[in-house]
């Protein structure tokens, strides 16, 4: 049985290479890989789950490679047993042309045999299998190829952190505010006075000469010594006796007091 097939793959030819190389995007683009580990520098153990038809097995076996061309070609032999379901055996010529800087086109011819119950089902549904699991496995190795590569190239364009560390910033020292003071207001210019007859200045008295001072005399002054006896006298002499009513004055104040009881009774 013979297969082949071509791909175009966004990657240069040195990354396809490499990841035809990478057991672990080998086994992640398998279809049914359980495990795929590297045993020599050319050579892989791997364990596989296939369903060809009715017939589900599980194959184990080993992957060598050889006619290695890097980075352009190489030979992929491998042989697994499935136990009561049969085995299959066959190889794999792979060719990588640079088609442009960043565009790679994969081609692959295959070459298949099988047997025990596998082989009873019949040549076409056994083509028919093994085409879609190596459709499968091509575009599940080109989109890993091209993602990966994606994010090398957002990587690359990421500025590389500075790890110098920045100097540290010397505070300024406070600087107190101006005190900003406010202009003293202008003088008020005085108001002119209102314009008029200039007065006429006032005549100026004639000073009179002043009296002359009596000049002093020693002793006491005229007099002193009558104003004291005259106080001295007052003090002693008693006060005067009371001034008494005469009798006739008082008979007639008493007839005058009766004429009018009688008149204000009548």
């Amino acid at each position: 049985m013979e297969l082949n097939g071509e791909y175009e793959i966004a990657a240069p030819r040195e990354r396809v290479w490499a990841a035809l190389n990478d057991p672990d995007v080998l086994k992640a683009c398998i279809p049914g890989c359980e495990s795929l580990e590297k045993t020599a520098d050319n050579a892989f153990e791997a364990k596989v789950t296939a369903k060809v038809g009715p017939v589900k097995a599980k194959f184990a076996g080993g992957v060598t490679l050889e006619n290695i061309n890097a980075p352009e070609s190489y030979t992929i032999s491998g042989e697994g047993k499935g136990g009561a379901a049969g085995f299959a055996k066959g190889s794999a010529d792979v060719h990588l042309a640079e088609t442009a800087p960043e565009l790679t086109q994969l081609s692959y011819v295959v070459h298949a045999n099988v047997g025990g119950k596998l082989a009873q089902l019949g040549t076409r549904l056994i083509q028919g299998t093994s085409k879609r699991m190596a459709d499968d496995f091509f575009a599940r190795f080109r989109e890993r190829v091209e993602s990966d590569g994606a994010r090398a190239a957002a990587a690359a364009a990421e500025p590389v952190p500075d790890s110098t560390p920045a100097p540290e910033a010397v505070p300024e020292p406070a600087t107190r505010p101006e005190t900003v003071t406010a202009p003293e207001p202008a003088p008020e210019p005085a108001p002119e006075p209102a314009a008029g007859p200039t007065p006429e200045p006032a005549p100026r008295p004639e000073p009179h000469p002043e009296p002359e001072p009596e000049p002093a005399t020693a002793g006491p002054a005229p007099g002193t010594h009558e104003r004291a006896k005259e106080r001295d006298r007052e003090r002693v002499q008693p006060p005067p006796p009371p001034k008494t009513l005469s009798p006739a004055v008082w008979i007639g104040g008493l007839v005058v007091i009766i004429i009018l009881l009688l008149w204000l009774i009548t």
